[in-house]
């Protein structure tokens, strides 16, 4: 067992999740300090007042998508290290969030010793691949393109989703599409889906990200 004090910040919305990681992490390193919140407020403010070394981070909170903060987050502290911790698909997500400024991207439904050895990888080599990210970013730099979600919406909804991206709403969707607004909000709901984000504000983001031009 690592004996090292080492200061660890566990950020997510669910109390469940935050406590077993912390159970985790102490496993790890019995001397570790680990504080926990739950919304970007108190991330902010712990690293403010505190030496955070590790800061493991969920993607959705009540108020906003992780990947909005994490140029705030390294400002802060340039030399934390950041562990994506999330359900979604590390396929369509991971390298956005590399790109950001993480340091590791893992997903929620790895087994307990994956988990561990991750965060053991992160802390002492910095980072944390997965062999599933790595050959998302070899055939990235080898194909010389960004590894894009968009590319998982069809023709009608990337027409859809553009539309919202310029301030559309549903009636206004429908009328300039000539389909129902009911049909609408099911499209809506399928894009969002899709591209695993809850709100149109990471609609927003996920667009201006890789590019697309409303």
């Amino acid at each position: 067992m690592n004996t090292e004090k080492i200061h660890f910040l566990v950020a997510d919305d669910h109390t469940v999740v935050r406590q077993g990681l912390a159970l985790m992490i102490k496993e790890l390193y019995v001397n570790a300090v680990v504080y926990q919140v739950e919304n970007f407020a108190n991330i902010m403010a712990v690293l403010q007042q505190q030496p955070i070394e590790v800061l493991i981070l969920d993607i959705n909170f009540p108020d906003g998508n992780s990947i909005t903060i994490l140029p705030e987050v390294k400002k802060i502290n340039p030399a934390v290290k950041i562990m994506i911790f999330s359900a979604f698909d590390e396929s369509v997500h991971a390298l956005r969030f590399f790109n950001a400024g993480a340091n590791g991207f893992l997903n929620k439904l790895s087994e307990e010793e994956e988990i561990k050895q991750a965060i053991a990888t992160l802390v002492d080599e910095g980072k944390f691949i997965s062999p599933l990210t790595k050959e998302k970013i070899l055939n990235s730099y080898l194909l010389g393109k960004k590894v894009n979600p968009i590319e998982h919406l069809s023709a009608r909804e990337i027409e859809i989703a553009r539309l919202l991206v310029k301030g559309y709403g549903n009636l206004e969707i429908s009328n300039a599409l000539d389909i129902q607004k009911t049909t609408v909000s099911t499209y809506k709901k399928r894009i969002f889906e899709k591209l695993q984000i809850d709100n149109l504000a990471a609609l927003i983001e996920t667009f201006t990200f890789f590019n697309e031009r409303a």
